[in-house]
C-alpha cells in the first residue's frame, strides 16, 4: 500500500516520537510512515529511539550549517531528496521561516502543550507553558495538534484534548499528564488524518 512518507522533526527525548513509533507499530498509522527522524542536536535521545526503530536519523545544526538560512536549506534539501509528504514537529526547539514553511504548506504539524489560544505563541514552550497555566488558576489545560504557519502556534488548529489540573500539581507533574493524556494519543491522531488526506489528493491527482 502506498503511504505518505513522513519525517519526525526533533531537539530532545523524543517521547513523542516514541508515541508516532508505538502507533506505527500497532497499525495506528497506517497511511503514513515514519522514514525519517530528524535533529538539530546531536545529543538528543531521539536519534536513539529512532534508530532502534529502524527509522533513518539526520543530525543537521545550525552551527554547522552557518546560519538559519543554510540549516533550513540544508534541511529542505534532505527532506526534498527523500520525497517527504509529512513533517511532524515533535518537540522541535528550532521556529521555521515563513520561506520553509511555504515550501511545505499544510504538510507541517505539531504538538503544543496547552489549548491554542491559551498559552501559546513566542516564548512559550516545555515548562513554560505548565508554569503559566498555573500561575493562571486554570482548571483545565490540554494539548493541540496544528498545523505550521510563519506564525509560532498560529496555523489552523486539527485536533485538541482536555486535560484536568488537579490541586497540588507542580509544572513537572502537570506536564507529564498532558504528554500521557493527551499529547502521546492526538499526536499519532493527527499525524494518521493528515497521512490519510495526503494519500487521497494523491488519488485525486492520478
Amino acid at each position: 500500500m502506498d503511504k505518505a512518507r513522513i519525517a519526525v522533526l526533533v531537539s530532545g527525548g523524543g517521547t513523542n516520537l516514541q508515541a508516532l513509533i508505538d502507533a506505527q507499530a500497532g497499525g495506528r498509522l497506517r497511511s503514513g510512515e515514519l522514514v525519517l527522524v530528524l535533529s538539530n542536536n546531536p545529543e538528543a535521545y531521539a536519534l536513539t529511539r529512532a534508530s532502534q526503530a529502524g527509522i533513518e536519523t539526520l543530525t543537521l545544526t545550525k552551527k554547522g550549517c552557518g546560519s538559519q538560512e543554510a540549516f533550513e536549506d540544508a534541511v529542505l534539501a534532505a527532506l526534498d531528496a527523500r520525497r517527504i509528504d509529512l513533517i511532524v514537529l515533535a518537540g522541535f526547539m528550532s521556529i521555521l521561516s515563513a520561506r520553509f514553511v511555504s515550501h511545505y504548506v499544510n504538510r507541517i504539524i505539531n504538538v503544543h502543550p496547552a489549548l491554542i489560544p491559551s498559552f501559546c505563541g513566542k516564548g512559550f514552550y516545555g515548562l513554560k507553558v505548565h508554569e503559566a497555566a498555573l500561575a493562571y488558576g486554570v482548571k483545565v489545560t490540554g494539548a493541540t495538534v496544528h498545523y505550521v504557519n510563519e506564525i509560532p502556534d498560529g496555523g489552523r488548529i486539527i485536533l485538541q484534548k482536555a486535560v484536568d489540573v488537579l490541586p497540588g500539581d507542580t509544572p513537572e507533574i502537570l506536564q507529564r499528564r498532558v504528554m500521557e493524556q493527551a499529547e502521546w494519543v492526538l499526536l499519532p491522531e493527527a499525524a494518521e488524518l493528515v497521512s490519510s488526506e495526503i494519500l487521497k489528493e494523491r488519488e485525486y491527482r492520478q
